[in-house]
């Protein structure tokens, strides 16, 4: 039966990124229900319990919509592997803006307002102004924008020991560490905490920026993992939190996979960070996905993020604004499965991105029923 190992094998992974510190519950649920029915292999989410169970939530309900999905073409697919982020030291995927919005002049044109991708500043007075910090995902673009320089971001370090008892359970199925050159011994550290769930796990992703000595820095990380008794990916990181900013931004994550590739690293290889619509297309053109031959493929497959999000915030969003009257603590009555005019639009927009790496692929994905 397909599942996420032979997409791996097959070149044909495709995860959805959530986000690290992405905690709005009622989105993510829609995210999970959307894009597992449009084919996704893994769901990559905050190391937040509430979190892993509404994406939890989502996957099961988008199994029970399977024989629809199929009446209406998708290839409803196999139940995703849940994974959650974890981070070694100050990382921008752990962090939030913050800022006083006492502070913020009456006239001033609010320019962190409209640069934010998921709209999570706000200023809507009486009700609610500043940063709805379930929503913000540390993207940082609003920093830069403040004309008086009153927007700062707050780091944070995920705590392995919450999500132990999911990994032991077998709800959350894979864990990636997000890292960077010259952290050897924090990595180390965590390994430590992290090790005795290793058994739990299908796969351990290592996510890594460039750098001068990223390949050095990968093979001291592999030696200390190792032995390993799950899969080990390497997350090839371009450019963070920027695949719907423009076509350039998936460059940099395939110079850096090529560079790995180049390196000998034998393990799986995946692309992450400024990816989006022209990564699967690029690499293809470059010979780095073979869904055409038997033999593992060069890159493994293909994460998307913020380009993925930001695709079906349209939609989300006009959900969300159906229920303004609803309190934001209340969202998560936001059901998308209530509304065919909204849910299947959003599948066709998650399954035109996905179906990208898979429709090549030979695989057939399918739930079992």
């Amino acid at each position: 039966m397909p599942s996420p190992v032979a997409s791996l094998n097959w070149g044909q992974w495709v995860k959805l990124i959530c986000g690290a510190s992405f905690q709005d519950m009622s989105v993510v649920r829609n995210l999970a229900l959307i894009f597992t029915l449009a084919g996704v292999d893994c769901i990559d989410v905050a190391a937040d319990p509430a979190v892993v169970r509404v994406v939890k939530e989502g996957i099961d309900k988008a199994v029970t919509l399977t024989p629809k999905a199929k009446t209406r073409g998708y290839g409803a697919a196999f139940r995703p592997w849940i994974m959650v982020s974890l981070n070694v030291g100050e990382d921008p995927h752990f962090r939030k803006a913050i800022f006083d919005p006492r502070d913020c002049p009456s006239d001033c044109p609010r320019p962190c307002e409209s640069i934010c991708p998921v709209q999570a500043i706000a200023f809507s007075p009486p009700h609610f102004s500043g940063v709805i910090e379930a929503r913000c995902y540390g993207c940082g673009r609003c920093l830069p924008t403040c004309p008086q320089s009153l927007i700062s971001a707050q780091s944070y370090v995920a705590s392995p020991e919450v999500i132990a008892p999911l990994i032991a359970s077998g709800v959350v199925n894979a864990i990636e560490i997000h890292t960077q050159v010259g952290q050897e011994k924090a990595f180390a550290e965590l390994w430590h905490q992290i090790s005795p769930w290793s058994e739990s796990l299908q796969l351990l992703a290592i996510s890594c920026p460039n750098h001068l000595n990223v390949v050095d820095y990968l093979q001291v990380l592999h030696d200390i993992v190792s032995p390993l008794p799950c899969i080990l990916l390497w997350q090839a990181d371009g450019r963070p939190m920027s695949g719907d900013i423009g076509k350039g931004t998936t460059h940099a994550a395939i110079k850096l996979a090529q560079k790995l590739l180049n390196a000998g690293l034998s393990d799986y290889i995946q692309l992450a960070g400024g990816t989006n619509h022209y990564t699967a297309t690029k690499l293809r053109s470059l010979g780095l996905l073979n869904p055409q031959k038997e033999s593992r493929a060069p890159i493994a497959g293909i994460a998307y993020g913020s380009y993925a999000r930001s695709l079906l915030l349209p939609i989300l969003d006009k959900l969300d604004k159906l229920h303004q009257s609803f309190r934001y603590q209340d969202r998560l009555s936001l059901k998308l499965e209530d509304y065919d005019e909204w849910l299947w639009p959003a599948v066709s927009l998650a399954n035109g991105l996905v179906s990208q790496s898979k429709s090549c692929s030979g695989l057939k994905n399918a739930i079992p029923e």
